[in-house]
């Protein structure tokens, strides 16, 4: 087949950057256009060391310039309130798009409300957007011209938790969930909290006293598992670059029988893996990968904690996004992804 030509809205914060890394070394997708608005007329790798060879050589484009006729799939890797009025744009022009902000992750104008504290500008556009999280919504997905990429937080904490409720053995109060992030996941714009004097040495929890992530997890969660939950989120940022780990504690019947319910859940899956029984999953065993590792154990007759990590800027972000685009065209699904963690 002819290769794909794509656009990247967004291109020069960290998961734009990766989007850059992952298509670039993709078989079927090509970079046709760039865009980053503040860095608009600097070359590509003026603003990205870590390019080389033709792409770093490519002019960045203004976030609102006209997209090539050429390109078929948009990625937009801009901030919430921002990407909707491009997704819209890239839209009305004929083109897929996957958005991996949260502009399109909420189904209707009032959740998104709730949880950004803003009028969403084109709501128009949640009836045809599909939320994008791979092991459960592969054949919406793959019918879509609007994919939502989920949040970072959601995707390790839904993960886990769907194959639960849909067991329906948990039981009715919040579901505790305590994740900790590098610090690319606040993304790359300059924040006076994520300077090196600030967050070194140190760990903190921020958005409380409710994140807005809690929103996105509590209606996947119904979306997903067929049940109304009231998530208690805490996210910790840590004093490292990437990485993701969310632990969940639990109550419900039967904890010993949960690991065999998240194996017959992601045994076939190429990208999500069950730890044996008694492991529990690494920041580093998941770095660089576009995997999530899932491990649990059981602290009691009615209780376990089940232990989630992946890569924020890959599973979290841009590798998910990739994982998206091969399904939206026919694609093998782990074209362009690796399974396998940096070592050491």
């Amino acid at each position: 087949m002819k290769n794909i030509p794509v656009a990247i809205l967004g291109a020069t914060g960290y998961t734009g950057a990766e989007l850059i890394r992952l298509i670039e070394g993709h078989p079927h997708f090509d970079i046709a256009h760039l865009a980053a608005h503040s860095q608009a007329g600097k070359k590509a790798g003026e603003v990205l060391p870590g390019l080389s060879g033709a792409i770093a050589e490519l002019m960045l484009a203004t976030a609102d310039a006209a997209i090539p006729d050429a390109v078929q799939l948009v990625f937009t890797a801009l901030p919430h309130a921002a990407a909707a009025k491009s997704v819209k744009t890239a839209i009305d022009a004929g083109k897929r798009v996957i958005d991996l902000s949260a502009d399109f992750r909420h189904q209707d104008a009032t959740a998104y409300k709730a949880a950004y504290g803003i009028k969403h500008p084109h709501p128009e556009l949640f009836s045809s957007a599909v939320y994008g999280l791979v092991e459960h919504a592969r054949a919406r997905i793959a019918k879509a011209d609007l994919v939502a990429n989920p949040g970072c937080y959601p995707t390790s904490t839904l993960l886990p938790l769907i194959p639960l409720l849909n067991a329906n053995i948990l039981d009715d109060a919040p579901i505790i969930v305590d994740s900790k992030s590098g610090t690319s996941g606040a993304g790359r714009s300059a924040k006076a909290d994520l300077l090196y004097c600030e967050i070194n040495e140190s760990v903190k929890a921020y958005g409380m006293p409710r994140h807005r992530h809690a929103w996105e997890m509590e209606e996947w969660a119904l979306g997903f598992g067929g049940r109304k939950v009231r998530v208690r989120f805490v996210p910790h940022i840590l004093p490292m670059t990437r990485g993701m780990l969310t632990t969940l504690h639990l109550t419900g019947d039967k904890p010993e029988s949960w690991h065999q319910l998240l194996y017959n859940t992601y045994r076939g899956e190429r990208f999500v893996r069950l730890l044996t029984e008694g492991r529990l999953p690494s920041t580093a065993g998941v770095s660089g990968s576009n995997r999530c590792d899932i491990g649990l154990a059981v602290l009691g007759e009615r209780e376990a904690v089940v232990v989630s990590c992946l890569d924020n800027l890959l599973k979290g972000a841009a590798g998910q996004a990739v994982q998206n685009a091969n399904i939206m065209f026919a694609l093998d699904e782990g074209l362009g992804l690796s399974e396998h963690a940096l070592w050491p």
